[in-house]
């Protein structure tokens, strides 16, 4: 049984601007989880199926059918994009007006709840947040919750997963007392505040994404892709071990892109499922931290266990496209976010310091579409190299490296995630205290960020 509480701010549908679909971050409080039509037949490197690996429930497989097939033309029309939606091959409609948009008063003076899970929505415009109750949503900008979902009996919720914005999200359990079991990932509808569907391991779930087409989960060593409207599983990857459940997919329909761990220290692995290749990219020498994927798949960014440096290569090829460095000192990278553009990458680390990066990639051989403010001459963006880089070769990298443009500091040690705003140079920032930030920079100046906002998401609900 689920309480439903909603702002009384919160108006519905949600607001839709342009879509701009993004790789989604996530944040856990234990660590950083990192929280079309399909290929007509599967890659030639698939690896047998093992039953003993995985166990699918089957028991709601007709709701999930039903709810995915009868949503398929419940978009409304006016909150609905062309260009993001007319490949859509099971298309999901929005969410609702909640039926309890006033909290009780015992439920509105509760203490806050603790926060086991943070993640970004694929367009970056809405969060999630997984509770020691239960699960909510918020949208960025303007901020605001839009609702929650709390449980009465137990209801942590580790890992908590949005599909844009519509009314399917993908839940595993978590905390002291988890609502699901940790080796479940729950397919909840919240237009019939239930689960319809179910996928059942025989391992912990480490993380999930979504894609309108795939569902893809994360095991210590293993990813399984799964069609979503009926979860037949299409492909499985081994890896090494994934404590975090790193893994990324792109979002433009009709070609995805997944990036997991390899096999090997500080490898990568590309599966390009529309022309059924496989890259293997040797990106660190030490384990992969993090790493960052464009919306459509073609660029990556990845850090390592050190911390120092990020490099950024071309998918296809593998090719190392720039590297740049966040700083001297060991640092644990928490999250990598590109802009939809692709000119800029931000970082976050345990250092308390959000960074932002120049990128210089050439769009046209890659086919990212940009602004034509960034094609215009280097006036634009301030200097990023070390003014000794006239000394490359004769003393270390550091002194030759690119450096970020913008910064803005936060508390040392918390754990934060980061994505571009959809106002243009804008950042959203997100702290496991519950810690909401917008900030700007000048893509001109550089330097330290204005704070536009600071919220805190966790606060009591008469507080929004």
């Amino acid at each position: 049984m689920t309480t439903t509480i909603s702002s009384p701010s919160s108006s519905w549908p949600l607001p839709s601007p342009s879509p701009n679909p993004n790789f989604s971050n996530s944040l856990t409080s234990s660590h950083m989880a990192h929280n079309p039509p399909p290929p007509s037949s599967l890659p030639h490197h698939d690896s047998p199926h093992h039953p003993d690996d995985e166990q699918r429930s089957v028991s709601d497989l007709s709701d999930m059918a039903s709810a995915l097939n009868s949503e398929l033309d419940g978009f409304s029309q006016q909150h609905q994009s062309p260009s993001e939606f007319s490949d859509d091959t099971s298309a999901i409609s929005f969410f609702t007006e909640p039926s309890n948009p006033t909290p009780t008063l015992s439920q509105s003076l509760s203490p806050p709840p603790s926060l086991l899970h943070l993640s970004f929505n694929q367009d970056s415009g809405c969060f999630a947040a997984g509770t020691d109750r239960g699960f909510r949503i918020y949208n960025c900008d303007p901020f605001r919750e839009i609702f929650r979902r709390e449980f009465e009996n137990g209801g942590g919720i580790g890992v908590v997963q949005m599909l844009f914005r519509c009314n399917i999200l993908a839940l595993v359990g978590g905390g002291s007392e988890p609502q699901y079991p940790l080796n479940k990932v729950m397919i909840w509808d919240d237009h019939q505040g239930r689960c319809i569907g179910e996928l059942s391991f025989r391992s912990e779930v480490k993380s999930v994404r979504l894609r309108r087409d795939r569902i893809v989960v994360v095991l210590l060593q293993k990813i399984f892709v799964y069609n979503f409207s009926d979860l037949k599983l299409l492909h499985q990857i081994e890896t090494i071990a994934n404590p975090k459940g790193l893994c990324e997919v792109s979002h433009v329909s009709g070609s995805m892109v997944l990036v997991c761990p390899g096999l090997q220290k500080g490898q990568v692995r590309v599966e390009h499922y529309a022309t059924k290749r496989t890259k293997f990219i040797t990106a660190h020498d030490s384990r992969i931290a993090c790493f960052a994927l464009t919306q459509d798949g073609r660029l990556l960014a990845t850090a390592s266990s050190k911390g120092t440096l990020v490099r950024i290569f071309n998918t296809l090829d593998g090719a190392l496209l720039q590297e740049v460095r966040r700083g001297a000192d060991r640092a644990e990278i928490y999250s990598l976010a590109f802009s939809s553009t692709a000119q800029w990458l931000a970082v976050s680390s345990d250092k308390g310091t959000v960074h932002v990066f120049c990128l210089k990639v050439d769009s046209g051989s890659l086919g990212i579409e940009r602004s034509r403010s960034i094609s215009e001459p280097n006036l634009s963006t301030p200097p990023a190299v070390s003014s000794l880089s006239f000394i490359k070769g004769v003393l270390p990298k550091y002194f030759s490296s690119e450096w970020s443009v913008a910064q803005f500091h936060l508390q040392e040690g918390s754990q934060y995630i980061v994505a571009f705003g959809h106002e243009k140079d804008t950042v959203v920032i997100l702290g496991i205290d519950g810690s909401f930030y917008r900030c700007q920079f000048n893509p001109v100046t550089g330097g330290e960020m204005i704070q536009l906002e600071h919220q805190n998401f966790l606060k009591p609900e008469e507080t929004f």
